[in-house]
């Protein structure tokens, strides 16, 4: 990322830090008269090979959206966009100071800003400026001391397809774990499970909650009498989820990076690759829209956390068994909510009190359910 210059204060800032300081409220008074600044942005500066990004009248995002990050919470009046007729305190221009239209938005901690382009969008092979104005203020009314400019250039491949991950015989389980699966009784499961190399012990499943489908165990202590002892499948299974895993996290020349900052609720989000190299936050649903044969990955090199009570929502004849979700970090889908696609973690999944997963939870580590109902997609 691209580093901007220290903070800048005034002297009379500085008298007012020091009389708050005294009069025990030194910790607020010095963020309320310190003068934001932007600490990073992406794309970062002078970068090149950056990929186009693509944005329909319904918000479909193929690829990068620029983004500047704050020092601190920003007032979001002052950055979102604006009437008709005044300046835009966020714009992106092109190489021959052509604005491109767009929307700018803050994150959920209003410390992030996210340029969202409207099509016609941005241009392979083309040269952009980036530049946030000093209108942007902090929740204190104070503004960037100056105007903060970056550029990238995009590259000359535009969005390309994905084809879909192979799953091997890993994609014959709804819930597959290495170290066991535990459930507040009562879940709803459409699939089979199994955990290996654990004990069966380790699957806190009663037969009643497997309604269709099969509990694989490696040893005789599954549940009974449903579970069936079959070591040597599950070994194989648990193999290929691994490889399924490597594949989708070495996919390379993503469509997308660091869109929203890891933000993605409220957006429609095309067939592609995306990556972030953080955490990736659905605080509010999002909604993938495209045709029975697209292919969305997503790497994530952090964490999974979708909100209570939000959706990811498919659209335009999309399917679950073309959606894989690859997360380094935990996942954690939120009481209430629904998830759909294969979720390839390489720690725990937790599904929260009540949540619903169309798709496949397959977990290096472990897989904890709470009343949830999960169903397999349809192939």
């Amino acid at each position: 990322m691209y580093k901007f210059g220290k903070l800048v204060k005034s002297r009379t800032s500085f008298m007012a830090v020091l009389l708050a300081g005294c009069a025990g409220g030194f910790s607020s008074s010095l963020i309320a008269q310190t003068a934001p600044a932007v600490i990073s942005t992406n794309p970062s500066n002078d970068a090149t090979s950056v990929p186009t990004s693509i944005n329909s009248s319904k918000n479909i995002v193929t690829s990068t959206s620029p983004t500047a990050t704050f020092s601190q919470p920003m007032n979001p009046a002052t950055i979102d966009s604006l009437k008709a007729g005044q300046q835009l305190t966020f714009t992106l221009a092109d190489a021959s100071g052509n604005n491109v239209p767009g929307t700018v938005a803050m994150d959920v901690t209003n410390t992030v800003a996210t340029f969202t382009p409207i099509a016609p969008a941005l241009n392979p092979n083309t040269g952009y400026v980036a530049t946030v104005t000093t209108t942007a203020a902090n929740t204190a009314g104070i503004a960037l001391a100056s105007p903060v400019t970056w550029s990238f250039t995009t590259k000359n491949v535009p969005f390309t397809s994905q084809a879909p991950v192979n799953l091997g015989t890993a994609g014959t389980f709804a819930i597959l774990s290495e170290t066991g699966v535990t459930d507040v009784y009562a879940s709803v499961i459409n699939g089979n499970v199994g955990s290996s190399p654990i004990s069966g012990a380790a699957i806190l499943l009663s037969c009643p909650e497997v309604a269709t489908g099969i509990i694989y165990t490696v040893d005789a202590a599954g549940p009974l009498p449903c579970r069936i002892t079959n070591a040597s499948y599950l070994t194989g299974a648990i193999g290929d989820m691994g490889i399924a895993y490597t594949d989708a996290a070495g996919r390379s020349l993503p469509d997308s990076t660091e869109l929203g900052a890891g933000q993605i609720g409220g957006l429609t989000l095309a067939p592609g690759l995306y990556k972030w190299s953080s955490n990736v936050l659905i605080s509010n649903s999002v909604t993938l829209s495209g045709g029975p044969n697209d292919v969305w990955i997503f790497q994530i090199a952090g964490q999974i956390t979708q909100a209570s009570a939000t959706r990811v929502t498919l659209a335009g004849g999309a399917l679950a068994k073309n959606i894989f979700w690859q997360a380094a970090g935990g996942v954690a889908i939120g009481t209430t909510a629904h998830f759909e696609g294969v979720l390839l973690g390489q720690t725990l999944i937790a599904v929260k009190t009540g949540a619903t997963v169309n798709g496949r939870l397959l977990a290096q580590t472990a897989v904890t359910l709470e009343q949830n109902a999960v169903t397999q997609p349809a192939q």
